[in-house]
C-alpha cells in the first residue's frame, strides 16, 4: 500500500509514525496541519546532524526511530547502517560492516543509492556492492547476504541504485545490470532465497513498486526498454510492455486499482529520444481470462521527468524535468493543467499531504504548490544558505580529465536526495547531513 495511496483516501490506521520504504510505500497517513509550511535555517528546523560517510539513499522511519545507509572510504569499503531518534535527532547506533565488493569512490558511481525497507522488526539495507545486512531496530546483525558473491559482480560503470521494496514475508530487490540481471525475492527471517528470475541484461537505476490490482499483487518493474510485472509469490512474469524506452530512472507509483505512472527520458547524448518521448503517462493492468493485459491509458505530451518519479495526488498528475519545470495533468484523462517553472529541479520525489504538493529542490530550495489545476505557489523554503552549505564528505581521489573535473564541481555539492514525512515531521537527507523540519 503506497504513501499516496493512503494519503488520497485518507485512510485511518492505528499505526505507529512509519514511512517505511522508498518514496513512502506503506507509509501511515499524514495530517497537513502537523507539518509546517514553511522553514528555514532559523525556523521550523528541529535539529541538524552529521552523517558518517557519505549516501544518497531516502531516510525510512518507524516510531521514533530513523534508518538510512552511508558509505565510507576510498573504495567505499565501509557500510554504515544507522539510526537516529526522530524526536532529537541523537545518533543511537552505527552498524558498520565491510564491504565485500569495493570500489573506487567517485561523484559518476552510486554511493549508498539504495533506500533500505523497515517493517515491525527489522531493517533491510541493501547497498548498490551487492551486500543486504539485516539488522533489529536495536542494530543488532541478524543475517547478511552478498549477491555479489552468489551471482556476480555489477558492471554498470555508474553503479546500481535500485531500492529494495517488501510485502510481509519477502524483500525484493532488481539488479539490472550490463552484467547478470535478476529479480530476487529473500526471505525476511533468514536471508534464504525464495526465488530469482532472471531478467535480459541492461543498464538501469530504478526501482521496482508493489502495485495491487484487484486481489492480486505485482511486483512492477519499468527499466531500460519494458515494464514488466511478476508474482511476488513464485517469481513468474506475468505480463510485459515493451513500447517504452529511457525509462532507466524512476519508479512505478501506483494510483488507484492497477493504474500506475511511469516516465522515462533521453538520454544526455539524445539516444532513446522520440520513443522517451512516449514513454511518460499512466499504465494499467487488467485481466483478461487468465491473461494480464498492459496499456497506457494515456501519454505525457512533453513531460519528462528528472531523477523524481511522477506522483499521482487528489486527481491529477506531476512530473519535474531536469530543467525545474513542472507539469500537471488530469489523472484520469491526461489534459494539461499547466506547465510551469519551479525554483529548483528535484531529485527527491515530490510528496502530496491535504491540499498540498511539496516539491524538494536538489540544492535545498522546497517550493508548496497548491494541489489541484491551478499553478499556485503556497511557500518557498530554504534548508540552508550559500554561505552556510551543510557538511558534504565527498570522495577523495581526485578526477584527472577536464570534463570529469568539471562535472565532479558540479555534483559534489550538497544535494537533497530524500525525503520521509509522519506525523509531525518532515525529515531531509543530503549526502552526509540529516535535517528534522517540525513545527
Amino acid at each position: 500500500m503506497s504513501a499516496l495511496w493512503i494519503l488520497l483516501t485518507g485512510l485511518a490506521l492505528d499505526v505507529p509514525p512509519q514511512w517505511p520504504g522508498f518514496l513512502g510505500a506503506g507509509a501511515a497517513p499524514v495530517a497537513a496541519e502537523t507539518v509546517p509550511l514553511t522553514w528555514s535555517p532559523t525556523e521550523n528546523l528541529a535539529w541538524t546532524r552529521e552523517i558518517p560517510g557519505y549516501g544518497q539513499s531516502s531516510p525510512v522511519v518507524w516510531g521514533d526511530r530513523i534508518f538510512l545507509t552511508s558509505v565510507e572510504g576510498e573504495n567505499k569499503e565501509t557500510l554504515h547502517v544507522l539510526c537516529f531518534s526522530l524526536q532529537s535527532g541523537e545518533l543511537l547506533w552505527d552498524h558498520k560492516a565491510a564491504s565485500t565488493n569495493p570500489e573506487r569512490s567517485s561523484v559518476y558511481i552510486s554511493r549508498a543509492a539504495p533506500t533500505p525497507v523497515v517493517d515491525a522488526e527489522r531493517v533491510f539495507a541493501y547497498f548498490e556492492g551487492g551486500d543486504v545486512l539485516t539488522l533489529t531496530h536495536a542494530g543488532e546483525p541478524v543475517w547478511t547476504r552478498s549477491l555479489t558473491a552468489d551471482y556476480g559482480k555489477p558492471q554498470n560503470e555508474f553503479g546500481l541504485s535500485a531500492s529494495p521494496v517488501q510485502t510481509a514475508d519477502r524483500v525484493f530487490i532488481l539488479v539490472d545490470d550490463p552484467g547478470p540481471s535478476y529479480l530476487i525475492a529473500l526471505d525476511k527471517k533468514s536471508g534464504d532465497v525464495a526465488w530469482k528470475s532472471d531478467r535480459v541484461s541492461r543498464s538501469s537505476w530504478s526501482s521496482p513498486s508493489v502495485i495491487r490490482a484487484g486481489d492480486a499483487t505485482h511486483i512492477v518493474c519499468s527499466s531500460a526498454g519494458s515494464v514488466d510485472g511478476y508474482d511476488p509469490k513464485t517469481g513468474q512474469l506475468l505480463w510485459t510492455f515493451a513500447e517504452v524506452g529511457g525509462n532507466t530512472g524512476t519508479t512505478p507509483l501506483p494510483v488507484g486499482d492497477g493504474r500506475f505512472l511511469v516516465a522515462a527520458s533521453a538520454g544526455r547524448e539524445g539516444n532513446n529520444a522520440e520513443l522517451a518521448r512516449q514513454s511518460n503517462g499512466l499504465m494499467s493492468i487488467s485481466r483478461s481470462g487468465e491473461t494480464w493485459v498492459s496499456e497506457f491509458r494515456w501519454r505525457a505530451d512533453g513531460a519528462t521527468p528528472s531523477w523524481a518519479s511522477p506522483i499521482g495526488y487528489q486527481g491529477y498528475a506531476y512530473w519535474i524535468n531536469r530543467s525545474g519545470v513542472v507539469y500537471c495533468m488530469d489523472l484520469q484523462t491526461g489534459e494539461s493543467m499547466y506547465t510551469e517553472r519551479l525554483r529548483q529541479s528535484a531529485w527527491a520525489t515530490p510528496v502530496g499531504v491535504g491540499d498540498r504538493i511539496y516539491c524538494f529542490g536538489k540544492e535545498g530550495k522546497t517550493t508548496v504548490l497548491a494541489a489541484g489545476p491551478e499553478f499556485k505557489v503556497l511557500a518557498t523554503s530554504e534548508l540552508w544558505t550559500e554561505d552556510a552549505p551543510p557538511v558534504n564528505h565527498g570522495p577523495t581521489t581526485e578526477e584527472t580529465s577536464p570534463e570529469r573535473q568539471q562535472a565532479a564541481a558540479m555534483f559534489g555539492k550538497p544535494t537533497v536526495y530524500g525525503v520521509a514525512m509522519v506525523n509531525g515531521s518532515i525529515v531531509l537527507r543530503t549526502g552526509s547531513q540529516l535535517f528534522c523540519i517540525r513545527k
